[in-house]
Order: structure tokens, then C-alpha cells, then sequence
């Protein structure tokens, strides 16, 4: 048999014997439709300018319009979109509670860098506004790293530092 052979086959079976499940691949496989990634995602809020403004103004995302008789306002950070919706009466609205409600549990937003993550924390404290829900800390063994906060409407936010970013 020729090396090259060899190699073909001994690659093909130290790739079946050593590699995990391609996930991605069997979820197209059963995906049907087409669906693909999150296209933009829709959110209550009690405080409209507030958390327009928290997205805007502390996290650095732009507005991409509103629709003031609505009213709604549009932010994006250029990969994710969100459409922030002002409830109709946020005097008797019912805070989410995501042991006792249906609905978003909370949202989890990817940070480049720990340098980043604790230098939004550090912000983030210094806001009356927002309540650190926790500080940043390890998700289990680490070393993903993250922190939860509820935004000036009560929204569920979680900034999340993956193990790619942190890892050599």
C-alpha cells in the first residue's frame, strides 16, 4: 500500500476514533426550514428612554430608529438587534420573575476580553439605575467568566467573557 493510503486511512480513523459529535452538522442535517440565527429580538420595557439609553449610552450601541407612536426604539451593536418596547402602563406592570413567569429568563451578551467585562462592571456600578444581579465570577470550573445585571427596566442581562477569548 502506498504512504499516502496510509495516511488517508489512518487519518480517517483517528478522525472517527478522536473527534466529537459535529454538532453543527446534525443540526442542519435535522433543520428543515432553514431557520438560522437570532434575527433581532423583542423586549418589554417599563422604561423606554432609560434603557434605550443604557444600551446607547453605556454600552456603546446605536440607535437604528424608533417608532415613537408605538413607541419603540431600535439598537444594534452591528451583530446583535434589539427592539426595545415600552409597555403601556408601566405603573401596573408585573416585574418578570424568572422563577414564576414564562418568558425571558435573561439575556446573555458575549464580552471580547476580562479587561472588558470588569471594566463594564466597573460602570455598571457606579449607575443608580442598574442593579448587579453578581460580580463577575467563573460559570462553573471556569474559565468562562461572566456577570448578571438588571437593566433600568428590570431586564436580565448577562455579560459573558467564553473560554475562546480567554484561552491562549
Amino acid at each position: 500500500m502506498k504512504t499516502i493510503h496510509r495516511i488517508i486511512i489512518c487519518s480517517a480513523i483517528a478522525a472517527t476514533l478522536f473527534s466529537r459529535p459535529a454538532l453543527a452538522t446534525e443540526v442542519q442535517n435535522t433543520n428543515i426550514y432553514g431557520t438560522e440565527e437570532i434575527n433581532h429580538l423583542g423586549l418589554s420595557v417599563s422604561k423606554l428612554d432609560e434603557t434605550a439609553a443604557f444600551f446607547i449610552d453605556v454600552l456603546g450601541w446605536q440607535k437604528a430608529g424608533e417608532k415613537p407612536d408605538y413607541p419603540a426604539v431600535f439598537v444594534t451593536n452591528g451583530s446583535l438587534f434589539l427592539t426595545l418596547w415600552q409597555v403601556k402602563d408601566p405603573a401596573t406592570a408585573t416585574p418578570f420573575n424568572r422563577r414564576q413567569n414564562v418568558g425571558l429568563h435573561h439575556l446573555a451578551i458575549t464580552v471580547n476580553s476580562l479587561d472588558n467585562l470588569h471594566a463594564l462592571h466597573d460602570k455598571l456600578k457606579a449607575l443608580p439605575n442598574v442593579r448587579i444581579e453578581f460580580s463577575p465570577e467563573h460559570l462553573g470550573d471556569g474559565p468562562t467568566t461572566h456577570m448578571m445585571i438588571r437593566d433600568p427596566s428590570g431586564l436580565r442581562l448577562e455579560f459573558i467573557v467564553p473560554k475562546k477569548y480567554l484561552m491562549p
